[in-house]
């Protein structure tokens, strides 16, 4: 890698941008790391160790062209974009299409209009996508990279549409793009406060809270959980993979739980026991509307990377436990301006109404 090269990171103060902005500044051989946030959902705190191995850190919204447009012109031209900032709540994106749409699909273009208009094209163009963008897809789990597209929720849909504007972009202009869909990502710096997103921060956060743990249905959905190690290296190395030009990856575990097998690993890891004994109540709410299992395959993502064997997920609950064990609860909080409140799920509903308590 080039000693002068420059390199952008959006999302570097939430969860996964963080870690992959870590990543690319300590083990990449770049001249110049530019790390960007609105803080929408993200702690500054995780930025620190960025920031004093000096990366650059510049806050602003890339819903702003004005803003994007100078970050380009101040910071780059930039050799390599890694655009990890979204509002990754899916639930919840059928109630907030504007604001879904707005930022993670109309930003992601107004970054990849700068990119296509720098003097030299990037390298590559790093986007990670979702297993949202699959929806239920042909209704028989694991998913592979080919299986059909078919999102359920404005969320996915969104992410599966910038995935066909880089593919054209790469048509016309010769972009070079990498997609990767992480899927449940899970580990030290992730928002455990917001009630929308993030099971794993969620039941955490109402464990510190001393509340039930909430469960929508009978909680036999399955899913697959990664640590955020096992997807923020691959996506932090990937610029070093020729055969992963103009490619798409799933990222992540490959072994699949049901939300229940994950509640009592998480009050496990938690060491979790309520002031008055006895075990932790979980309780089980109205069903929402969802995919009711969705993990993937990784066969693509290890025959081009040939990662190490991924995290264990009692080991990597035990982990974040012991970092948000750290850091104390929080009060539920996420984006409240909801559009179309119709057919919200009724605990939703609740709290956003300042019914259900704090």
């Amino acid at each position: 890698m080039a000693p002068g090269s420059r390199a952008l990171v959006t999302g570097a103060c939430g969860f996964i941008g963080s870690h992959v902005a870590d990543f690319v500044l300590n083990e990449l051989r770049i001249g110049k790391v530019v790390a960007v946030d609105d803080l929408s959902g993200g702690f500054p705190r995780n930025s620190e160790k960025f920031v004093s191995g000096g990366g650059v850190l510049v806050l602003g919204d890339i819903k702003n062209v004005t803003f994007v447009k100078e970050l380009y012109s101040t910071h780059g031209p930039f050799d390599f974009v890694y655009h990890i900032a979204a509002y990754a709540a899916e639930g919840l994106s059928h109630f907030i299409r504007h604001y879904n749409y707005e930022n993670n699909l109309l930003g992601s273009v107004n970054l990849l209009n700068a990119a296509l208009s720098q003097p030299v094209l990037p390298s590559a163009f790093i986007f990670t996508s979702s297993i949202a963008a699959y929806g239920a897809s042909d209704g028989v789990p694991p998913f592979t990279e080919l299986s059909p597209k078919t999102p359920e929720d404005p969320y996915g849909i969104a992410k599966m549409a910038f995935e066909l504007d880089l593919k054209a972009a790469h048509h016309m202009f010769g972009l070079n793009y990498i997609i990767f869909r992480p899927h449940n990502v899970y580990g030290p710096r992730q928002n455990i406060a917001d009630k929308f997103r993030n099971a794993v921060g969620i039941f955490m956060n109402q464990i510190l809270r001393n509340e039930s743990v909430t469960i929508f249905g009978d909680g036999n959905q399955k899913r697959a959980f990664s640590y955020i190690s096992d997807v923020a290296d691959i996506i932090g190395a990937s610029v070093f993979f020729e055969h992963a030009h103009n490619n798409d990856f799933f990222v992540g575990n490959d072994k699949e739980y049901s939300i229940n097998q994950l509640a009592r690993a998480v009050i496990t890891a938690m060491g979790a026991t309520p002031p008055s004994g006895g075990a932790v109540q979980v309780t089980h709410l109205e069903s929402r509307k969802e995919v009711t299992d969705a993990f993937p395959f990784h066969g693509k993502l290890r025959c081009v990377f040939n990662p190490p064997p991924t995290i264990d997920l009692q080991e990597g609950l035990q982990r974040t436990a012991d970092y948000v064990k750290k850091h104390g609860s929080f009060s539920p909080t996420g984006y409240k301006n909801i559009e179309v409140p119709k057919n919200l799920p009724p605990s939703w509903s609740a709290w956003l109404n300042n019914s259900e308590p704090p």
